[in-house]
């Protein structure tokens, strides 16, 4: 089984996003639900068939894709894309307090490969600032995907929660570093 490169794993990961950002910009939230089923779909495919399995990230947010994406469709509501932001950053933050709470290092199951050094307690500290932080962008969507226009909102949700998580991985390299068990 392969394994996709940074650069292909990035493109499965985001062209559904940006599809999402340019269908919005392009119609409306509705088309751009539509578009991003299918670049979803479409992405799940190509993993699947070039690399022999979908990645359980790409699986769960698929899941949620469909799921949200159906009833945003059926009933006209963006209120059900909109909240599926807050229902998966929920859910990622309960799988990792499952995960402390039964002593099983989730975070280090998915991350482990890129982080082998780690110490057990890196991997704890590294686990519970996810857990905040999934929780924080929870609430954070709740908040703003109540105050702020269809428009607005995908493009926080494009680009704010793209920033904002890539500011705070950048925000653990001190961790990575001090809990590091080898060069």
């Amino acid at each position: 089984m392969r394994t996709p490169s940074a650069a292909v794993k990035a493109a499965l990961d985001f062209a559904p996003l940006l599809v999402f950002f340019v269908a919005n910009r392009v119609a409306d939230i509705y088309v751009a639900t539509a578009a991003v089923m299918a670049t979803t779909l479409i992405a799940m495919a190509i993993a699947r068939f070039v690399y022999g399995r979908v990645q359980p990230m790409l699986w769960l947010v698929g899941a949620m894709v469909f799921v949200f994406g159906t009833a945003t469709l059926l009933f006209h509501d963006a209120e059900f894309i909109k909240i599926k932001l807050t229902v998966i950053y929920a859910l990622l933050a309960g799988v990792l307090l499952f995960g402390v709470a039964t002593r099983r290092p989730l975070l280090q199951l998915v991350l482990g490969e890129t982080f082998p050094a780690l110490s057990a307690r890196g991997w704890r500290r590294l686990t519970w600032n996810w857990i905040v932080f999934f929780i924080a962008l929870a609430v954070l969507n709740e908040v703003l995907r109540r105050t702020l226009s269809d428009d607005d909102w995908v493009t926080f949700k494009v680009f704010g929660v793209t920033i904002l998580t890539f500011v705070f991985a950048l925000a653990q390299t001190p961790i990575l570093l001090r809990h590091g068990t080898r060069d």
